[in-house]
């Protein structure tokens, strides 16, 4: 396969000569150009020298050391290590990312053999059911926050395969913040709790976060995904997931392809609005892991697919952009998805402490027929993954965990250390020896192999100029949405730039927006009313139009399907039961969950006499918690419920979030009573099918009506 080590890279220097960025705010002086060609904002004024932990000072901060360019990071970039290291150790025992977290175990079975690509048995034995344990999570949010905010969703999966774990630890979205590793510690101290406030939590509105954002265009495109709608998912049955990185695959003969991978919900994508998202952290701090359960205790099972891209060196050396760039996705129109299996979860742990939290996974852990690629993210997560993991659970044995610990036979020389439960046995523990018939021997014919990449170029702290287009990806996302997604993004800018107090940090986003499209850069300017809009920033590569790719829209993809979604009815003493009947058969017929819902929890006599008993109390249970609902009531019970401002609040949420809503002559009188206009989502409940078409999707021509989008 060809090699591309010797793409051309300009190596970082501090003595770089100064440019002043156009368009830049008012004091703030300088633009560095860095590496890669993008440019950098500095601050004004005298800065002490940035330093090791010993006061050596660093040249670069932006650059792991490589073998070339394109090569892999070296283990003797002791800058790098100190610096992960003690990011990793900052605390314990919580997680420092991804502290929240939800976990199911299930099983992986595939559909497809991958076995003229890899030797890995998880992926070329059909039918085979591995056991599995997935985790989900939010990435700033610390263990007790809440479910819903706009964040990152963390999903990893930890295959127990015949041939050891096999670990793929990715996320919701296919790319990241960031190039390269050894930024990983400042994008998350700028994303967490500002340290002289210890606040905002779980969020990213907040001056820290936008003021490193606006000063690393690499971010960009992930920037995009994150004011996106996937970033305030439905479900955690409803995200997708991504592998992130570019992996390679082995066969037999030791020939490698690349390989991205991929999860897609089987209930499909669906996402809330934000608003709706806001008021469910109130009424529901654990809306996601509560979901996850009751689905699962249900038998409702969560299931994903499996999907891989598979591309060799000849294939990528024609892509617009740079593979190994995590910052980057490979549109499924350029390399189809190719599925492969499924995962199914199906039953909860038994301890949420002993596995959910002591779970701990690592990219590193691969089985044979999987390797790495260089991509210098992934290879800077190698290692700070397993340091992580000696401090959080105390010390190299926690491998011993039952959460952790293979399900096939292992053996090795390791001895001792904190926590040990084994007891080995003998005189030995060292390879080779000759002292013992028994003792484990290295396995050159079943072990781990990697593929022989030549590597030449000059060693340094450099960044490919490969890795210099930070717009035109960002710009592909934006444009492949729909309006109304792409009034969603703008929006959310909007609502987290104003939260910023530095007006110079706001200025210096817009001018990035702008260099992604000038459309959403005007809108986001004109939301925050600005003085006057600044000048796009220089570009370190010429911003690319790319062909518009619908597979990263969400409203796109919706499945016309009520699987996975709950229904709520608001009844009343003297609601009508045929019609509540009617409307509960046709929605479970459908695959929707149906609540009932009372002024009291203990239910509400019917027109009949009967008694419906309720699933939650009107108070307590708001309409933020369905994705559609039914108002049933009598005109008693109509008036009653106009003089109680949760009753009002049920419907107008409800029509707010663009839900679908059946009414009978009682619920109707409510939603005058509220003044909410008629339109296609209000529909007769004496129809049950059309309030079931109806409630497959939300209403997005209300949209308009009801919110100020930017």
């Amino acid at each position: 396969m060809p090699d591309r080590s010797d793409a051309k890279a300009k190596p970082t220097s501090n003595t770089t000569p100064a440019t002043t960025a156009q368009g830049a705010p008012a004091g703030y002086g300088d633009a560095q150009r860095g590496t890669g060609g993008e440019l950098h904002q500095v601050a004004g004024g005298t800065h002490a020298p940035l330093t090791t932990n010993q006061g050596a000072p660093i040249a670069d901060n932006q650059n792991s050391l490589k073998a070339n360019p394109r090569g892999p990071t070296l283990l003797e970039d002791f800058i790098l290590r100190e610096k992960i290291t003690h990011f990793d150790h900052e605390r314990i025992p919580e997680r420092i990312v991804h502290a929240r977290g939800t976990a199911a175990h299930g099983y992986f079975e595939l559909t497809e053999s991958l076995a003229q690509f890899t030797t890995a048995s998880i992926l070329t034995e059909v039918g085979v059911k591995t056991p599995v344990f997935a985790r989900f999570s939010t990435v700033a949010g610390g263990a007790g926050s809440v479910d819903t905010p706009r964040d990152v969703r963390g999903f990893a999966v930890k295959f127990y395969t015949k041939e050891g774990n096999w670990d793929l630890v990715g996320n919701n979205i296919p790319v990241f913040f960031i190039q390269d590793a050894i930024k990983f510690p400042d994008v998350v101290h700028a994303v967490k709790m500002e340290p002289d406030r210890g606040f905002p939590q779980s969020a990213t509105a907040h001056d820290t976060f936008w003021d490193f954002i606006s000063l690393t265009p690499e971010s960009m495109h992930m920037v995009m995904w994150i004011m996106s709608d996937r970033t305030i998912p439905r479900s955690l049955r409803m995200i997708e997931g991504f592998g992130v990185h570019s992996f390679r695959l082995l066969d037999d003969q030791g020939r490698s392809t690349f390989v991205k991978f991929h999860w897609r919900p089987k209930l499909g994508l669906q996402s809330t609005v934000w608003d709706e998202a806001v008021k469910i952290a109130g009424a529901d701090p654990d809306f996601h892991r509560r979901d996850m359960f009751n689905a699962i205790q249900s038998g409702n099972f969560p299931e994903w697919e499996l999907g891989v891209q598979l591309f060799t060196e000849a294939d990528a050396a024609k892509f617009p952009f740079d593979h190994l760039d995590a910052t980057k996705i490979i549109p499924e129109e350029t390399v189809p998805l190719k599925i492969i299996g499924r995962m199914v979860l199906d039953r909860w742990p038994d301890n949420f402490f002993a596995e959910t939290e002591q779970v701990a996974f690592c990219p590193a852990n691969i089985v044979r027929g999987i390797d790495f690629s260089n991509d210098p993210l992934l290879l800077g997560r190698l290692f700070s993954y397993l340091d992580t993991q000696l401090l959080r659970l105390g010390g190299p044995n926690f491998n011993q965990i039952p959460v952790n610990a293979p399900k096939c036979p292992f053996a090795n020389h390791q001895r001792d250390g904190h926590m040990q439960m084994q007891q080995p046995k003998g005189r030995v523990a060292y390879e080779p020896n000759s002292l013992s018939d028994d003792s484990p021997r290295e396995a050159p014919d079943l072990g781990l192999r990697h593929a022989l990449v030549p590597e030449q170029g000059d060693k340094g702290r450099i960044r490919p100029e490969t890795f210099a287009d930070h717009y035109s990806q960002a710009r592909l996302f934006y444009r492949s949405q729909t309006r109304a997604e792409q009034a969603h993004i703008a929006s959310a800018l909007v609502f987290e730039l104003s939260k910023v107090e530095h007006v110079h940090v706001r200025e210096r986003m817009v001018a990035h927006l702008l260099n992604i499209d000038p459309d959403l850069g005007g809108r986001v300017a004109d939301g925050l009313a600005l003085d006057q809009v600044p000048e796009p920033l220089p570009t370190a590569a010429p911003v690319q139009d790319l062909p518009p790719s619908p597979a990263l829209q969400i409203i796109g993809k919706m499945k016309d399907t009520l699987q996975g979604r709950e229904i709520g009815i608001l009844v009343a003493d003297g609601s009508d039961g045929a019609t509540v009947e009617a409307i509960r058969q046709a929605a479970s017929a459908a695959g929707a969950t149906v609540k009932i819902v009372a002024p009291k929890v203990g239910g509400a006599v019917l027109a009949d006499g009967s008694k419906l008993p309720a699933d939650g109390q009107l108070a307590g249970t708001p309409s933020v918690m369905f994705d559609a609902v039914a108002v049933v009531l009598s005109a008693d019970g109509a008036a009653m419920l106009a003089q109680e401002s949760a009753a009002l609040d049920f419907v107008c949420f409800a029509y707010a979030h663009l839900k679908a809503i059946a009414v009978d002559a009682g619920g109707d009188a409510l939603l005058a009573h509220a003044r909410l206009a008629p339109d296609q989502g209000i529909v007769s409940a004496s129809d049950p099918d059309r309030f079931i078409t109806a409630a497959k999707t939300r209403q997005w021509d209300r949209e308009p009506q009801v919110r100020m989008l930017a």
